[in-house]
């Protein structure tokens, strides 16, 4: 429960701001999203420190991991501020978390002594967790990346919005674990996610072949039609694997050579069956759990095949790698989406408007999240928080 002087810092920040200045969806304390968050309105930010910028956020994603970092089960935590108000939330008195991981930022004014940077360029995240459900934010340098292209050049806003988590996870999965040759097979279950979409088409414009994995539908067809329109090569469910005639016909579409790198997000039994189809001195990287259930590996694939399992966590992996090697990344990304090669997800702005009243903008913000829950949004979200501009 929220204390009193929570509850009533909340009344006056509602009562305050029929107008947004700034707005931000923030939390103070951990829960379902649908309670806890709120909107906070917040003055103009002063002039940016030397070696940061201030930025106003043109599109934020809102992710699954999302929702857990606000439950508070998420690896990755954020961190409380208390400079967006002199008094009421957002103050010393009440810090709150921003929400939000991954979005396109602006630059709007640059402080002294940054280099490389200015005024009107496009960025993005190089920082876990820095609270991107925001109109503007004062950021160090190091924490955010140029994008080498805008929309003029083909790169559009909703690529920008969603460029940091799902695209650098499957880029780096599909290079970091196995020396896969133009020819060469990959193996994923989970196809149709966000991740397994992107997995098709980069490795498509890698010369490389895919085999991918979804459950059984009505409405199979098209969902194989969409896969092999961004480049999947051969489409089965997790019951075709039931079938013993299916490995003969894999072995047919691979020529006989074996499957080095197979891809898990969603364990259980239809990770159990897909790690059965890699070849000798595979290996499988698991990067998500959507059945909620382990992972089960056979151990004669240990014993004679010599699999290898790793787990992937993109966060880690930008932890651990120079700031050249995450620049060279985006970019790498950047300019398969200005030429076509990666397609922007398909989703669904919510524009959170200037005019509302931080009241209106929790009760939509929080909607939206109940909306999420009960799996009425078949697209992306991406938040568009307006200003007084």
């Amino acid at each position: 429960m929220l204390s009193r002087t929570l509850v009533s810092a909340f009344k006056r920040q509602f009562s305050s701001s029929s107008v947004a200045a700034n707005r931000a969806v923030v939390y103070s304390q951990n829960g379902n999203p649908s309670d806890v968050l709120t909107a906070l309105t917040f003055p103009d930010l002063p002039p940016p420190k030397p070696h940061s910028v201030n930025i106003r956020f043109v599109l934020s994603a809102i992710n699954p991991a999302d929702i857990n970092t606000i439950e508070g089960v998420y690896p990755s935590k954020p961190t409380l501020t208390s400079a967006l108000n002199s008094s009421g939330l957002g103050s010393p008195d009440h810090p709150v978390f921003v929400g939000g991981n991954e979005g396109l930022a602006e630059v709007v004014e640059v402080g002294d002594g940054v280099h490389g940077l200015k005024k009107h360029d496009w960025v993005v995240m190089d920082k876990s967790q820095l609270g991107t459900w925001s109109t503007t934010r004062n950021v160090n340098v190091a924490d955010i990346i140029k994008l080498p292209f805008k929309e003029t050049d083909g790169l559009s806003k909703a690529h920008g919005a969603t460029m940091t988590v799902n695209p650098t996870t499957a880029f780096n999965m599909l290079g970091e674990f196995v020396d896969l040759k133009e020819g060469d097979w990959v193996v994923q279950n989970g196809a149709n996610s966000a991740v397994g979409k992107l997995v098709i088409q980069i490795a498509k414009s890698r010369g490389l072949n895919t085999l991918n994995l979804v459950r059984a539908r009505d409405d199979l067809s098209a969902l194989t039609r969409n896969l092999e329109e961004l480049g999947a090569t051969r489409v089965l469910t997790y019951d075709d694997l039931k079938d013993r005639t299916t490995r003969s016909k894999i072995q047919e579409w691979t020529s006989g050579k074996d499957i080095r790198l197979g891809l898990n997000c969603v364990g259980g039994e239809a990770n159990t069956a897909m790690v059965k189809l890699l070849g000798h001195g595979a290996h499988l990287v698991s990067y998500g759990a959507m059945s909620k259930q382990p992972i089960s590996l056979p151990t004669s694939l240990f014993i004679f095949k010599d699999l290898t399992s790793h787990g992937f966590w993109q966060t880690r992996w930008s932890k651990v790698h120079s700031r050249e090697e995450k620049e060279s990344l985006i970019a790498s990304l950047a300019s398969m989406m200005v030429d076509g090669k990666l397609k922007a997800p398909e989703h669904e702005i919510i524009t959170l408007g200037a005019n509302e009243s931080d009241e209106q903008v929790t009760q939509k913000i929080r909607l939206i999240f109940s909306d999420m829950a009960q799996g009425k949004y078949a697209k992306k979200v991406l938040l568009k928080l307006e200003d007084k501009e």
